[in-house]
């Protein structure tokens, strides 16, 4: 790999910062509300327990961000880059959530365009996997322009494996 998918991201409004063991409680405390999860594949991660493990994957990943308001500096959610494939030449996005507060501000294009901007710098092609009943993920993919290749089965980091929608995005 040629390029760091844990970079400095940001524009006039966000920030995307390499996530750290320290910020788990500041992450957490968007995570813990019920209803951020309550359209994910994986419904419980609220739970503390679950959140832990959840946040284990996500440093474990090496390509983890924290999503920060400049003007604020409050933590509004995360995002990640992970599963990079140098020989198909692409680079999955996800493990995105956003607290309830971030809801409807257009907040997520944002941030996609930050990271695929970025990204297709050096890859041709991104995947996004998206729990086949996230009506509200599925929809922000739509808008984005992805195309919707179907159902897949996922296995989150020391999770279950789902039934999710794979989408993509070519350069």
């Amino acid at each position: 790999m040629k390029f760091s998918v844990q970079t400095l991201l940001e524009n006039e409004k966000y920030q995307l910062i390499p996530l750290q063991q320290g910020d788990f409680e500041s992450l957490y405390e968007v995570a813990s509300d019920p209803r951020v999860w309550e359209q994910h594949p994986n419904r419980d991660r609220y739970q503390r327990k679950v959140f832990e493990n959840f946040f284990k994957g996500a440093i474990e990943s090496r390509g983890a961000f924290k999503i920060v308001d400049r003007l604020t500096g409050e933590m509004l959610g995360s995002t990640r880059f992970y599963d990079y494939d140098e020989e198909n030449n692409s680079i999955f996005i996800g493990y995105t959530f956003y607290g309830t507060k971030s809801w409807g501000k257009k907040i997520n294009p944002q941030i996609k365009k930050l990271m695929l901007d970025y990204i297709f710098q050096f890859v041709e092609t991104v995947y996004f996997h998206v729990g086949k009943d996230n009506i509200r993920s599925r929809t922000a993919m739509e808008r984005l322009g992805a195309k919707n290749l179907g159902e897949h089965e996922v296995a989150y980091f020391g999770e279950p494996s789902r039934i999710n929608i794979l989408y993509q995005i070519q350069k």
